[in-house]
């Protein structure tokens, strides 16, 4: 009885946590990002990100993506954004995919080299950018884009046309309008996707993850991503826990694949972006990023071995 207690306890503290840190990010990201969008114009942005040739649009938006420090809730709004832009669809993906895992983060490039080794550091960096360049190309030459929900962040053309606002508190007061409004749409689904991490968090031992993604077990790999998806952990927390169970027997793919799986599709986002994605898309994007976790796993588990 005092274990399940203890559970709930630590259920509720990492909800209450983790929900008034998405809160925080959700808002003051979306705030920033409706304020900069206010200076920006709309044809520059389409412009640098669509590029001259197919894929170049993708490798810049993957490379913008890789080097900030966001978590995979927090890059929702800002796919909003580019979106509200006009910055093609797939583009805009290939920066989804690629800003949660952090291909070029400082931090977390340097928790990989330290913990895990040059090696794992230099194929994270390959086979993560990779993914996330082909993954949007490829999201977008399936005609998926007609499966984005009409959710704005901003309206930065009609302010324009219609003299928006000129002082910087004008533009300030727009852009916390606009924050505010996005938030009230989008709570519901943080706090459910939170809701069921939490229980997550409290209630699975970690002892079960090493027992299912043993070197003994052939699915390891696959069932890592698969778990990895309900996870919300950042690249940066789950790199020192992945280092920990290596040393108790799980494989290097099997950590890649959990911490793709956790970081790149996590709950919390998934249920964020039921409000922004229909059904058809939202799927694909989960059958995406557990692909991506799967095939780079096993490609970890390849590489690293024939090293």
């Amino acid at each position: 009885m005092s274990e399940q207690v203890n559970n709930l306890v630590t259920a509720l503290r990492f909800f209450i946590q983790i929900s008034l840190e998405l809160v925080v990010l959700f808002i003051g990201i979306t705030f920033l990002v409706s304020l900069i969008l206010q200076y920006v114009s709309p044809e520059r942005v389409q412009s640098a990100l669509k590029g001259k040739r197919l894929g170049l649009g993708n490798i810049v938006a993957a490379v913008f993506g890789g080097v900030t420090p966001f978590c995979s809730c927090s890059a929702v709004p800002m796919l909003m954004g580019l979106l509200e832009l006009g910055v093609p669809f797939g583009v805009a993906m290939s920066f989804l995919i690629a800003s949660p895992l952090g291909v070029f983060n400082p931090v977390v490039l340097s928790l990989f080299g330290t913990l895990l080794g040059r090696r794992v550091l230099v194929l994270y960096i390959v086979t993560t950018f990779i993914a996330a360049v082909l993954a949007g190309i490829i999201l977008d030459a399936l005609g998926l884009a007609k499966y984005v929900k009409d959710v704005r962040i901003i309206g930065a053309l009609q302010n324009s046309e219609k003299g928006g606002p000129v002082t910087l508190k004008e533009r300030i007061k727009t852009a916390a309008q606009n924050a505010v409004g996005l938030f009230r749409q989008m709570v519901p689904y943080l706090l459910v996707g939170v809701a069921i991490g939490s229980f997550i968090y409290g209630f699975v031992p970690a002892s079960f993850l090493v027992r299912i993604a043993g070197p003994h077990n052939p699915f390891a790999i696959p069932v890592a991503a698969a778990i990895g998806v309900p996870l919300y952990v950042r690249t940066e927390t789950m790199i020192p826990v992945g280092f920990a169970m290596i040393q108790k027997g799980v494989s290097v793919g099997a950590i890649m694949a959990l911490t793709i799986g956790g970081a790149g599709a996590s709950i919390p986002e998934l249920s964020m972006l039921a409000g922004v994605f229909k059904r058809r898309l939202w799927i694909a994007y989960i059958i995406t990023m557990f692909l991506i976790a799967t095939i780079i796993g096993y490609l970890f588990n390849f590489l690293v071995s024939a090293g």
